[in-house]
């Protein structure tokens, strides 16, 4: 056709991105990706962010698909490269985050060679991957692409990774495609409404069980069923994101530990799952259940992941007659500000009185966070994410992506020291790009859930060899001197009072900053 243009197998991808609106791209790129670096250059509404490790990459992209609702690309060099962001994909994966991982390969006849960075890229991609695609020339791109997009927005979304030989993207194609339809969620199912309705009608105690995006809606909804027939509502430990604060409905968090999550589920006669799994301890521990559902309980599946949950919620509402019923919301709470030393407590309070308008908090704080968790539950309404496939180092990567997502919105990023090593390089990111993300590492200066969790799993009385593989104090850390190497103001603080004074200069300014809490 005449009014077709040759471009490059880069140049069609991007073309094909943007035109399906996936417009930011998170990349580590390396040789084989520099033709799609190059087709950057061709369209100005693609957004390149440069992140210095591919976990930073990938735990971006996680965060941007949380907050946004649609994919980023990434772009990783190699299956070694792809390696580096696996964990963060696999995060990406537990918290069905859409995703479009771009992998650059060895040119296809290159790759006979087994050359030094020869690897089986499919083979490294398909654990965290919903959907894996190798193109095989410059003439399949672009319509790789747009399966790529539509794969990663498969309801309720999951990573697609697009393989990309070398010469399929420097090599010279007509082709191009238009953006793919998006799919919608599948039918709930009527009946097992129904069921569910019949069951919570019996006045027996109940749970209601809920994951993926915790939405206002969606609390409310299940708010107008629990007071209706008595149920209670609850939320895995870690959703990819809820929606929380003063005039929302407050759904129960599930304690980590499974002996506390055990008593939520205490003699319960119905556990209704909406869009999550009967639940399990983290990890296997002797002589310890690791089921948590009571042995008489019925379960039931109102709506499975992939299914239409909002329809699913409405439909039971109206099925045990709740649609006339007020929701209860969580009335404006500002907790007060203690005096003294530091503690994850007495942090919290500062941190809830302070509390910005509108925010995203990243919650990576392991076991420190739980005070800002608690003294935000009546604050100015705002979004809290999670570390949803446990895989550490995902909270300052995610809040590059939350804060590229939402760019009229704080970002505030709640860290532990230990897991903030694993990607630290998030923070030359976050300066880089100028968003506006408060840093606040829990500098306790070591795993201190490992070291909870050393009697948890039976190997009682460590000596000096074992503690010190959970100790970070040999050399001590210093957040101060590694965010000021990175580009961005930074506080070292050990009372309240250095805190709040750290917190509302960090809140006050554009562009990133750290605080490090000495706990």
């Amino acid at each position: 056709m005449s009014d077709q243009k040759e471009q490059s197998g880069g140049e069609s991808l991007v073309q094909t991105l943007v035109a399906a609106q996936v417009d930011v791209c998170f990349a580590n790129p390396g040789t084989s990706e520099m033709h799609f670096v190059a087709a950057l250059d061709t369209n100005p509404d693609m957004r390149c962010v440069l992140g210095l490790f591919e976990g930073v990459v990938t735990g971006a992209a996680d965060g941007y698909g949380r907050m946004a609702g649609k994919p980023a690309v990434t772009l990783t060099h190699l299956g070694p490269g792809l390696a580096n962001g696996l964990a963060n994909l696999h995060n990406a994966k537990k918290a069905r985050t859409p995703v479009v991982n771009v992998v650059g390969d060895h040119a296809t006849f290159h790759r006979q060679y087994d050359a030094p960075l020869t690897s089986d890229v499919e083979g490294i991609a398909g654990p965290v991957s919903g959907w894996v695609k190798v193109s095989q020339s410059a003439d399949d791109v672009a319509a790789d692409g747009a399966a790529a997009v539509q794969s990663a927005m498969t309801p309720p979304g999951q990573v697609a990774t697009l393989i990309l030989p070398a010469d399929t993207a420097w090599n010279r194609t007509l082709a191009s495609a238009a953006p793919r339809p998006v799919l919608r969620p599948k039918a709930f199912s009527a009946s097992l409404v129904d069921e569910v309705a019949q069951a919570l009608g019996l006045g027996e105690s109940s749970v209601i069980l809920i994951n993926g995006f915790v939405s206002e809606s969606r609390s409310a909804l299940l708010n107008r069923v629990a007071q209706l027939t008595g149920a209670r509502v609850v939320m895995d430990t870690f959703v990819p994101r809820v929606q929380r604060g003063a005039g929302r409905a407050d759904v129960q968090r599930l304690p980590y530990f499974g002996e506390q999550a055990a008593d939520v589920f205490k003699g319960i006669k119905h556990l209704i799952l909406v869009s999550t799994q009967p639940p399990i301890t983290f990890f296997a521990y002797p002589e310890k259940p690791n089921w948590l559902t009571p042995d008489d309980c019925q379960i039931h599946t109102l709506v499975e992941r992939d299914e239409d949950i909002d329809g699913a919620l409405l439909a039971l509402v109206d099925a045990v007659g709740a649609s006339a019923t007020q929701v209860q919301v969580l009335p404006a709470q500002v907790p007060d500000v203690p005096t003294g030393e530091l503690t994850p407590a007495n942090l919290g309070a500062a941190f809830g009185h302070y509390f910005p308008e509108n925010a995203v908090v990243v919650d990576e704080g392991g076991t420190s966070a739980g005070g800002c968790s608690y003294a935000t539950r009546g604050a100015h309404p705002h979004d809290w994410l999670m570390l949803t496939g446990g895989a550490i180092g995902y909270g300052l990567p995610c809040a590059v992506g939350a804060a590229v997502a939402c760019p009229d919105r704080r970002v505030i990023c709640l860290q532990g020291d230990g897991a903030g090593m694993y990607t630290n390089q998030a923070l030359w990111t976050q300066a880089r790009e100028q968003l506006d993300v408060t840093n606040i590492i829990f500098a306790n200066q070591s795993y201190s859930i490992l070291q909870v969790e050393f009697g948890r799993v039976g190997a009682h009385n460590p000596g000096p060899k074992a503690m010190s593989m959970l100790d970070l104090r040999n050399p001590e850390l210093n957040w101060v001197s590694l965010a000021d190497g990175m580009g961005m103001p930074a506080w070292r603080v050990r009372t309240v009072a250095e805190f709040v004074t750290a917190y509302r200069a960090s809140l006050a300014m554009s562009g990133p900053s750290l605080i490090e809490a000495l706990l």
